[in-house]
C-alpha cells in the first residue's frame, strides 16, 4: 500500500478498521465527518489530493456524498469504493444471489446510491451482509440476553468485519465494478445466536418466531428477507479469500480474543446498514 493516500467519507466501525489497515501498511489517511462535510473547500481539497476514497455513508432519500461531490468524485481520477448492502438484491426466498443478479431491494435510497456509484468512473461497490466483529457480534447479543428469533427455512449471510477489510484492500489492484464480500456459509440467526452461547457457556434459550417477540420495524423487515449471498466474483477476480469462512470460526477467534466476562452493550439486529 505504499503511496496510498485515503479518503474516507465516514469513519464507522468498518471504515475505521480499513483506516487502520492502511495507516499500518505505510498510508496515510484523511477523514469527511459529519462536522466537516459542509466544508465544501477542504473536502474538495481532500478529494483532489487522494489517491483511494471510500464513502461508508448509508443514503436516506439520496445518497449525500454523491449529491454533494459527485462532480468531484467523477473528476478525481482516484479509486473510488462504496460500502452498500446486499439488501440492493431483495428478498430472493433463500436462493443464492451474485453481482449479476437484478436490484429489487425495498429501499429506494439504497438502490439509486448503489447504481450512483456504480456509474462513476473506477468505482468499487461492495455489496454487504451482517457485519460482525469485536465488540460487535452474537457473543456481545448473547452475553445481554437477546433472544433468538426463528423463521422455518430463513437463511442470512455474514461477514467478520477484518474479512470485509481484507476485500476492500484487496480491490485496490482489482477491476471496478460490484462485489459481495460474504463468508461461505449463509445460516439461520437463532443457529448464530445458538453457537455463541454455547461458547459462553450459557443458555441459548428458545427460538421465537417473529410473531412472538415485539420488533422494532427495521428488525421485522430484516427477517422479512431471505437469500444466501455468492461471493465468487470477488475471489475470481481479487483474489480474496475470507479467513473466517464461516461464522464458527470468527465467534472462536472473537471469543479466544476477549476475556469471559468482557462485554459491551449489544448492537440493534443485524443490518449490514450499520457500517
Amino acid at each position: 500500500m505504499i503511496a496510498v493516500r485515503l479518503l474516507v467519507f465516514g469513519p464507522g466501525y468498518t471504515a475505521s478498521r480499513l483506516m487502520a489497515a492502511v495507516a499500518g501498511g505505510g498510508g496515510t489517511v484523511a477523514t469527511v465527518t459529519r462536522a466537516t462535510f459542509d466544508d465544501r473547500d477542504r473536502t474538495r481539497a481532500e478529494i483532489a489530493a487522494a489517491t483511494h476514497i471510500l464513502s461508508s455513508i448509508p443514503p436516506g432519500e439520496v445518497d449525500p456524498v454523491l449529491a454533494a461531490y459527485g462532480t468531484d468524485l467523477a473528476a478525481s481520477g482516484a479509486w473510488l469504493g462504496y460500502l452498500s448492502s446486499t439488501g440492493v438484491y431483495g428478498d430472493t426466498g433463500g436462493g443464492w444471489v451474485d453481482e449479476r443478479a437484478p436490484l429489487r431491494g425495498r429501499r429506494g435510497g439504497r438502490l439509486d446510491a448503489d447504481r450512483g456509484w456504480g456509474g462513476l468512473p473506477n468505482a468499487h461497490v461492495f455489496r454487504l451482509p451482517g457485519i460482525y466483529g469485536p465488540e460487535r457480534s452474537a457473543l456481545e447479543r448473547m452475553a445481554a440476553g437477546a433472544v433468538r428469533v426463528f423463521f422455518p427455512g430463513q437463511v442470512f449471510s455474514r461477514v467478520h468485519v477484518d474479512d470485509l477489510v481484507a476485500g476492500v484492500i484487496a480491490a485496490f489492484d482489482g477491476p471496478p465494478g460490484a462485489y459481495n464480500l460474504a463468508d461461505d456459509l449463509p445460516a439461520p440467526q437463532a443457529e448464530v445466536l445458538a453457537y455463541a452461547a454455547e461458547l459462553l457457556g450459557i443458555d441459548p434459550g428458545p427460538a421465537v418466531t417473529p410473531d412472538e417477540v415485539a420488533l422494532s420495524p427495521a428488525s421485522r423487515a430484516f427477517y422479512a428477507e431471505n437469500r444466501r449471498v455468492a461471493n465468487g466474483k470477488a475471489k475470481r477476480l481479487l483474489g480474496w479469500r475470507p479467513r473466517y469462512t464461516d461464522y464458527r470460526l470468527g465467534l472462536r477467534a472473537l471469543k479466544a480474543s476477549t476475556s469471559p466476562t468482557s462485554t459491551s452493550t449489544p448492537p440493534p439486529t443485524a443490518s449490514s446498514d450499520q457500517r
